[in-house]
């Protein structure tokens, strides 16, 4: 094993930097975005009001056995919120899952505005994309380095 393996296993270290370039782009009281891998750990983007939602992890796996039967983006309704959940993956990993709370919003008019909650789960999922992509690349670069050791002695 190497001290990269950790970035492709199934640790949530992919999770973890995508939630970290996803919710640097929330506005601060805009929706809730949460991240679950398929062991149900989550990273929220803001933990505070992810608490006051009260999504018990009854809730985020039934969610998440209903996007695992086939219904996907799935839609539904928490006190002020509408919940949308869809999976989240990237060429190599099936990362989990990724839930967007639209903070006072009933289902109705979150399914009128379903085509820009559509685009922004693509673009979440481009984004896994790259960051998947980067780390292939920088696993990549270590690899000749480690096969080549005068590019690392030429290089400094």
């Amino acid at each position: 094993m190497t001290i990269y393996d950790s970035i492709f296993s199934g640790n949530g270290v992919l999770n973890e930097q995508i939630a970290r370039q996803v919710f640097n782009l929330l506005p601060d009281q805009g929706p809730i975005m949460v991240i679950m891998d398929r062991e149900g750990h989550i990273w929220p983007s803001d933990s505070e009001r992810f608490s006051m939602l009260h999504a018990g992890e009854e809730v985020l796996k039934g969610l998440c056995s209903k996007i695992d039967d086939g219904a996907e983006p799935v839609l539904t309704q928490m006190g002020d919120y509408s919940l949308v959940a869809s999976q989240l993956a990237t060429d190599k990993h099936n990362c989990g899952y990724v839930i967007i709370a639209v903070p006072q919003s009933s289902p109705e008019s979150t399914l009128a505005n379903m085509d820009l909650v559509e685009i922004l789960l693509g673009q979440i999922g481009l984004i896994a994309r790259l960051i998947e992509k980067n780390n292939l690349l920088y696993e990549h670069q270590v690899n000749q380095y480690r096969a080549d050791p005068q590019t690392v002695a030429a290089s400094n």
